[in-house]
This record gives structure tokens, sequence and C-alpha cells, in this order.
């Protein structure tokens, strides 16, 4: 079930949402401030936010910009700010569409369909190559050329998922950091450190000169493909 989090300090909006939302057969979490909102959106993984900018504790650009350090969730902006530099300001934080106060819930149920469609798209990789091992992400295994299953803790198994369902891409020290152990440990790089150093031994040919668990130094780490 898709998991949408509301963020709006609005009540009325709020309950309006919730209930048409629930009604279509989607999990909802709502939040009145971008306090709260980050919480949520850290411990429950929505697959959506819906985020109005006049927030009482934050504006809501602030919250688009520090979930956008570690998250790739589709964010839609639901606002009464409809000036050009508004939206211009949200969508260039990472906001990914701007729907203006009031606005009808057919249209925002076709933007919510929209959103969650082009998310399954990019995301859907079920399975990726590297070296003599495949990283199935559908059956959530590491099995290598032979189909024997390679033994993973779970911290090391979150840590491989992120880095394979992006491959070739970037992840920062961040991102991992607070999508595998929460915000709070946003500092704990030598976390990763341990724990890639785990994984270059299971997966790697010679884990001193990895060739597809790539550490891009001071940023992040990177999945490269490949045999």
């Amino acid at each position: 079930m898709t998991r949408i989090l509301v963020v709006d300090d609005d009540p009325q909006i709020l309950r309006t949402l919730r209930i048409n939302l629930r009604a279509r057969g989607y999990d909802v979490d709502i939040a009145a401030d971008g306090t709260t909102a980050l919480r949520l959106a850290t411990a429950r993984h929505p697959d959506l936010l819906l985020l109005d900018l006049g927030l009482p504790d934050t504006d809501g650009v602030d919250v688009i910009t520090n979930l956008r350090t570690w998250a790739t969730t589709p964010i839609i902006v639901l606002s009464g700010r409809s000036g050009s530099t508004d939206k211009v300001e949200a969508l260039d934080a990472g906001a990914d569409d701007y729907v203006t106060k009031p606005f009808g819930i057919e249209e925002l149920l076709a933007r919510i369909r929209a959103a969650t469609r082009r998310t399954v798209t990019t995301s859907a990789v079920p399975a990726v190559k590297i070296g003599r091992y495949t990283v199935h992400l559908t059956d959530r295994q590491v099995r290598d050329d032979d189909g024997n299953p390679v033994r993973l803790t779970p911290t090391e198994w979150r840590i491989l998922e992120i880095l394979a369902t992006n491959p070739g891409k970037l992840i920062s020290q961040t991102q991992l950091l607070t999508q595998v152990w929460g915000p709070t440990y946003t500092h704990e790089t030598h976390y990763l450190r341990q724990y890639l150093a785990q994984l270059r031994r299971k997966l790697e040919a010679d884990p001193a000169r990895p060739q597809h668990l790539l550490t891009e130094l001071g940023m992040g780490y990177r999945l490269q493909e490949g045999d």
C-alpha cells in the first residue's frame, strides 16, 4: 500500500486529505509542523509527501532541502503561495510538483498517481550484478554465480540495498547514515567505513582494491555494476 505523509498546519486540510486519501486506499500519516514531518519521514519511509510551505516552526522549503540530503521521496507542494518565485524556489530545492491552494481533490489525486508512477518506473531495478555475485533486490538476497547465497547482516543488507537501488549513482554519507541509522547519526562516518569493509570482504575479489563498492573520498559511496 502506498504511504503518503501529509504536512500542513491547517487541521481542516489534514482531516480532509486524510479522509479522501484513505478512502482511495492510501496509507496516510499527518504532521502539523516541519520537525514532526522530518521525524515521520525518517521513521515511516513514506512513498510520497504532500507538503505545505507555511509551517509554524520552519519554512517548507527548508524541509525539502533537509529531506533531499538523504531521500529521493517524491514531494508535491500544496501552498497558498501562487507567485512564480515561490514555485521556482520549491522546485529548485527538490520538490517534484507544485499545487496552489485551493485545489480540487481529483486534480491532486491525478498528480499523486503521476508522481508515484514515476517512482515505480525509476526504482524498478530487480537485480544488480557485481563481479561473481548478483544482488537480488526483490528477493532481498545476494547469490554467487553458482547460486549459493551470501550471508549478510541486516545492516549490511540495508546499505547494499540503497547502493544497488541506485547503481552508478553517488550516495552521500549523510543519506546512507540517515536512512540506515537515523538523522542523529549523520557524523558517525566510521560506521560506514566499518560496514563497507565487511561488504567488500564478502563481495569483492580483492577487498583492498574494490571494483564495485567504491568510495568517493569525503563525499559518499557508489556501486559500480559489472563483472
